[in-house]
């Protein structure tokens, strides 16, 4: 049996699978970030990873009677995210979460020294920030982690990053850019590959969470990695939708295209292709968001009631979701949420929709930057727990004008855990050949033409609106600093 794990951002969640595939139990817990300090800022304790995964590890041990059967855990989960450990593995700083901004300074010196752009949400400018803001905690820094390998540092005491596949190391970190910005080489774990054995169970770990002793613990990769493997994202044409908090698309192709800077362009782990990607910073967040403004208490259902009684456009009502500034395709972190064209005939059902479909624009937006340099997305994968939305997955077939293909098992993290342990275990001698035949896809959403124009003419403005506004982003985040 597998035990497939994988903490988000709001929620961990894990899966108890048989080696034939069959999943036999899930469980689910709430992980709970806070604000850190300033505009930018977006921490959370590490130990509320730990907290949650007791949390799901009870559950399954109740829900299916034992653990006893568990021959592996792989664990994946949310990045770019880090934060300092000391000698005993003591957590020294709240994680600097990947939505957090704070590290734009740095991340302007980094782009200086290593002559490429590197996004204040990665590691080596959050690192760099630790060393020049918290001097004393990075001099008893033993280690920087991250989430994942965070737990599973927990579970067998091995401290690794996790390394998709060679060429990742130019976005988390190498030994030549730790040079040239004068960081503590020995701080930084060694790499660890995608699916690779890191340790087994230890015996306190054990006793404290009904795990076997000697389990296998594999490095399942970062979230959206993993989620491309239980989407079956291994082929080119394919794209995976990865919804959640914020929203991924993914795009696998042949190398050889010219490069746009507003993409992030990796290699795939699937030799020789190339993951071509853009992230947006909130989506699901920017449900979240509405809902716990416009109503208190208000739920997903309640939501997406209001979105389905108006129609398509909202009555010209745009939301731009900026609320955590932007990654692709604006790479703008002072940009800032806005709804445009509101009129006193408008309330909740159309506000709720504009931000609804604001994720349609969003992606649309990166799929057409994709798209403009030659590559070709022939359908949309979609995954993560809004992946079960069928009104939601209608308006983003609706603006992007692609299919939504809905896999039978909505939480690729978990199906993708799966694989990797399969492979670990000897029963696969490729992941591609795990997903291949193990993801199943069980609904097609496709787009509906009668809507189409109507959408393009919306993304037109929605397309020009941040042009527009970001001087005033600009000047707005000033203000709030100088406050």
């Amino acid at each position: 049996m597998i035990l497939a794990v994988d903490i988000g951002t709001t929620s961990a969640k894990a899966a108890l699978f048989g080696r034939d595939g069959s999943c036999v139990s899930t469980a689910r817990a709430d992980v709970r970030a806070r604000q850190g300090n300033g505009p930018r800022g977006l921490e959370i304790d590490p130990e509320s990873w730990l907290a949650a995964f007791r949390t799901i590890i009870t559950f399954l041990a109740s829900d299916f009677g034992s653990l006893a059967l568990v021959e592996c855990v792989v664990v994946s989960g949310q990045g770019p995210t880090i934060f300092p450990v000391g000698p005993s593995g003591e957590v020294l700083h709240p994680a600097i979460t990947w939505m957090d901004r704070r590290a734009a300074a740095e991340s302007a010196a980094v782009e200086a020294a290593l002559g490429r752009p590197l996004d204040p949400a990665y590691n080596l400018p959050k690192a760099l920030w630790f060393k020049e803001h918290l001097p004393e905690i990075y001099e008893r820094t033993r280690w920087f982690s991250s989430c994942p390998e965070f737990v599973c540092a927990y579970l067998c005491g091995s401290w690794v990053t996790f390394l998709p596949a060679e060429g990742y190391e130019a976005i988390i970190w190498d030994d030549a850019s730790l040079d040239k910005l004068g960081l503590d080489k020995a701080k930084f774990p060694p790499f660890a590959a995608l699916g690779s054995v890191i340790g087994r169970v230890l015996p306190k770990a054990s006793a404290e969470t009904g795990l076997p002793a000697g389990t296998l613990v594999v490095a399942g990769g970062p979230d959206f990695i993993v989620s491309l493997i239980g989407t079956a994202t291994v082929a080119p044409r394919r794209a995976c939708d990865r919804s959640g908090t914020s929203e991924g698309i993914n795009l696998c192709w042949e190398k050889g295209l010219p490069r746009d800077p507003r993409l992030l362009y990796m290699p795939h782990f699937v030799s020789p292709y190339e993951n071509i990607s853009g992230v947006i910073s909130a989506t699901g967040g920017a449900v979240s968001w509405f809902m716990e403004k416009a109503e208190p208490g208000m739920d997903h259902e309640e939501f997406f009631r209001l979105v389905s009684a108006t129609k398509p456009g909202a009555g010209s009502l745009l939301f731009l979701p900026y609320l955590a500034g932007e990654r692709a395709p604006l790479w703008d972190p002072d940009a800032r949420g806005a709804f445009l064209g509101l009129s006193m005939e408008q309330g909740q059902p159309e506000m709720a929709r504009a931000v609804a479909e604001s994720t349609g624009f969003a992606m649309r937006d990166i799929i057409d930057v994709m798209e403009s340099t030659g590559a070709e997305v022939k359908e949309l994968r979609a995954t993560g727990q809004p992946s079960g939305n069928g009104v939601w997955n209608q308006i983003k077939a609706d603006i992007t004008r692609k299919p939504i293909a809905v896999p039978a098992f909505w939480e690729s993290e978990l199906l993708g855990g799966l694989c990797l342990g399969l492979v670990a275990l000897g029963d696969y001698g490729k992941v591609t050949d795990a997903a291949e035949k193990l993801v199943r896809i069980d609904r097609v959403y496709e787009p509906n033409a009668s809507v189409g124009v109507l959408y393009d003419e919306l993304f037109g403005i929605y397309r020009s609106a941040y042009p527009s506004l970001k001087p005033l982003f600009g000047a707005l985040t000033h203000l709030r600093r100088e406050g």
